[in-house]
């Protein structure tokens, strides 16, 4: 690698030729607050919702203070993020079904846990399902401990006189579809467990779920996803059993069924013309928004912490090339650069007005320092006195901003 690449890792990001200003919050709540009264105050002053956009690095972190914060402001945000999948309660229900069928023997515990996800029959009532936890413990200390067959289970569940009825329909569903999984048989059952959810679990989920319904909405992406997992799982299935590439059992139903549903769809699963959208920092690039809202420019999260096992005078040798140190090649990550490269996509993304929050402690009082990646620019900063009133009932803008939108007149006159 040559000494210019090398330093190229290091150089300084060109200048932004917007009004930029950075507003400080004590905690990360407050600062979701900021951010969301930022878009209130930008919408009340005519800026149209489509010419505004909230970025965080990831989302993670952020979703729910934003959702939260925004409901205050009575906006409706949506978010852009990747569902994962494979960390929802419908796949988990999937997954744990499978290893049952899969498995030649299961304890008690194992045997309850498609309960605890709401599964739930074909044929069900809203009344009668998903069960209670309370039922479903209960079944857990009424039944033997050490692992059985289902069939094994099937028989002690049918002298068992204390246990919920519904228990045996549950085991029996199982017992019937615990042979080698055919095409056909995974249709049934994945497609059987997917619409009960959907009926009855997704339901549950709504009633235990807070005001801004995150994990309702969750639930029901994941539900969409699961129902194109049906349409893809069983022909899939089919033609790799005829490649010679998958076996005829219920893990590998599993392991297929993960690597469809992981498959990175479309970026946006969702559509409201009249939301706020709220971007992860991968998804800025070559957008052109007037007014941007950056949030999480703190140390460690915006850029993330990279570990090395290089001390960082031996990394600035290697970057610079220096004596004996110009044959090893250097790291990206020791200069956070997909990190420096979405910040520089962000800058380059707003048109009128770039504002950058950050908040200065976490949830354990721990001090926050800001990101390093804020030397790149030169921020108005936004007093605290102006906050305060900015994230008021008035949204007052703080002078900072209205300058950005006094620009925005001069360019729309010209």
């Amino acid at each position: 690698m040559t000494r210019e690449k090398r330093l190229a890792l290091a150089e300084p990001l060109a200048d932004t030729d917007v009004p930029v200003a950075e507003a400080v919050a004590t905690t990360r709540r407050a600062e979701a607050r900021t951010a969301m009264a930022l878009v209130r105050g930008l919408r009340d002053a005519g800026v149209p919702t489509r010419d505004i956009v909230v970025v965080a690095r990831d989302l993670d972190d952020y979703e729910q203070v934003l959702h939260r914060a925004a409901l205050q402001y009575a906006l409706t945000p949506v978010f852009w993020t990747q569902l994962r999948a494979t960390r929802t309660t419908p796949f988990a229900l999937i997954e744990e079904v499978c290893d049952i069928l899969g498995a030649e023997e299961v304890g008690p515990a194992a045997l309850c846990r498609p309960l605890e996800l709401r599964w739930c029959p074909p044929t069900a009532s809203e009344t009668a399902w998903p069960l209670r936890q309370q039922t479903i413990q209960t079944t857990r200390n009424v039944l033997p401990s050490g692992k059985r067959t289902l069939s094994n289970w099937q028989d002690i569940v049918h002298t068992k006189n204390d246990l919920d009825e519904r228990i045996g329909t549950y085991i029996e569903w199982l017992t019937d579809r615990s042979s080698e999984p055919a095409p056909a048989t995974v249709r049934t059952v994945v497609g059987d467990v997917v619409e009960a959810y959907e009926q009855y679990g997704l339901p549950a989920t709504k009633d235990r779920d807070d005001p801004a319904l995150l994990e309702t909405e969750r639930d029901a992406r994941a539900v969409v996803r699961m129902r194109e997992l049906v349409r893809q799982l069983p022909h899939k299935y089919e033609e790799r059993l005829e490649e010679g590439t998958a076996e005829q059992t219920w893990h590998d139903v599993v392991e297929l069924a993960r690597l469809i549903v992981t498959q990175r769809p479309g970026r946006r699963e969702h559509s409201n013309a009249r939301a706020i959208d709220v971007l992860e920092a991968n998804d800025i690039w070559m957008l052109d928004v007037p007014y941007v809202i950056a949030v999480g420019l703190v140390d460690g999260e915006w850029p993330t912490e990279t570990a090395s096992v290089l001390p960082p005078e031996l990394q600035e040798a290697i970057l610079t090339g220096d004596d004996a140190a110009r044959p090893l090649a250097p790291s990206a990550s020791w200069t956070a650069g997909r990190d420096r490269d979405q910040f520089d996509d962000t800058l380059r993304a707003a048109r009128s007005g770039l504002i950058f929050t950050r908040y200065t402690e976490s949830a354990d009082g721990e001090e926050r320092r800001p990101s390093p990646l804020l030397e790149y620019v030169d921020p108005d900063i936004i007093s605290e006195e102006a906050r305060q009133h900015l994230v008021s009932s008035t949204c007052e803008l703080p002078s900072e901003i209205r300058e950005m939108l006094s620009g925005r007149e001069v360019m729309a006159n010209e």
